[in-house]
């Protein structure tokens, strides 16, 4: 007896399989692979660039005993090229749930949800959280859960931990989640404790924070005392990059004098850092990990008439930051791809109800780091976030 594994299921090869002349048939996945071909080309002709550079797209083993189970047979390779699923229309419904608003940040990954919807032809429905914080948003998306007709979720969840129980009540209603910017659990979707969301987009946020940090390092020396302005323990973008900055800080030779936390409140930033400036005036340096933080830090930095004596790195381009820049207050902002985030979230969510399982766990947004030299470049300046 000898024992025949075929590759690719051809329809001919089903026969084998059906007539016991084979025992196993490998399924690629070609419908995914040619889904998401043209999916990110249009994306990056929208002018999109944060596309995976690789996506995996498995097998589907198939035998005797599962090839008549239509989960397992729809990956047979049809000959029929006149079988094309119709587009889902406007009845498709994106509920859209950003970290908070206003906000500039998302307010620009409105900008790329809305435009994929566009480009797809569904719906949007965006509820913006007044504050960043699980309790106001987590009523939110169980009422977006309560209305019965979203097709699937694209939010920034407010805690790593403290969203879990939301984000699982709306996926066993049926509604697959995409989380942006932010994640839940350790973000690890494929391999982590947490497994349904159907992925993760956003920053690699210890990068962030590193490139932040070893940019400050690079202008201070070894030994510089810095600071550390942030939003408040449990939010996972932040945390990062408040990691990644220690990382560069103990690699490259900076001293970490304090960590502060201001709750997203730029008012609160500003306070704190104008406190830790005066108690440490020896600070060389410091580093704000999202939009409040900067705007606060910017001030304080203002106010005490410090420009140029304190090196500051901000993270997230609003366009105050921007304006900061501008005026010497700080010497780098590291942008993030909000936009991108949002267009690959709508991208992911309606790839997913086609039918293509193939869309990956985690893309990576990437960066644009933005100096004096190079902010009115345009390829560069594209990247600051807008408030309209």
């Amino acid at each position: 007896m000898v024992i025949v594994a075929l590759f690719d299921a051809s329809e001919e090869n089903i026969g084998y399989l059906k007539a016991g002349t084979v025992s196993l048939v490998i399924a690629q996945k070609p419908a995914d692979m040619g889904y998401l071909g043209i999916a990110y080309a249009v994306a990056y002709l929208d002018g999109y660039q944060s596309l995976p550079k690789r996506v995996p797209t498995g097998y589907a083993v198939l035998t005797k005993d599962n090839v008549d189970n239509p989960d397992d047979a729809k990956y047979i390779y049809t000959s029929n090229t006149a079988e094309v699923k119709p587009a889902l229309g406007k009845d498709f419904i994106v509920g859209f749930v950003p970290g908070v608003n206003p906000d500039p940040f998302y307010i620009t990954m409105a900008k790329g949800v809305n435009a994929a919807a566009g480009r797809l032809g569904v719906t949007v429905v965006q509820q913006d959280p007044p504050k960043f914080d699980v309790t106001v948003s987590a009523p939110i998306v169980e009422a977006l859960i309560a209305r019965g007709d979203i097709d699937a979720l694209v939010t920034a969840p407010n805690d790593k931990e403290q969203s879990i129980p939301v984000l699982q009540k709306a996926y066993d209603a049926g509604i697959p989640v995409i989380t942006v910017d932010t994640f839940i659990g350790d973000g690890d979707y494929a391999n982590g404790e947490i497994k349904f969301p159907l992925s993760y987009i956003g920053s690699d946020n210890v990068q962030g924070g590193y490139i932040a940090c070893a940019a400050l390092a690079e202008k201070l020396g070894k030994g510089a005392k810095i600071y550390i302005q942030n939003v408040r323990p449990g939010i996972s973008t932040t945390d990062q990059r408040e990691e990644g900055c220690k990382k560069a800080a103990a690699d490259l030779g900076l001293e970490v004098v304090r960590v502060d936390y201001n709750e997203n409140d730029a008012n609160k930033a500003q306070e704190q850092t104008a406190a830790v400036l005066t108690a440490n005036p020896d600070i060389k340096g410091m580093f704000a990990t999202n939009t409040f933080g900067a705007l606060g830090a910017g001030a304080a930095i203002d106010n005490a008439n410090l420009s140029g004596s304190v090196e500051v790195a901000l993270f997230d381009a609003s366009e105050e930051n921007i304006g900061y820049l501008k005026a010497g207050t700080v010497s780098l902002v590291i942008a993030q791809k909000p936009a991108d985030m949002g267009y690959l979230g709508v991208v992911t969510a309606v790839a997913n109800a086609r039918g293509v399982v193939s869309t990956p766990k985690r893309i990576g947004t990437g960066y644009a780091v933005i100096n004096a030299q190079n902010v009115d470049d345009p390829e560069i300046a594209k990247f600051i976030y807008k408030s309209n």
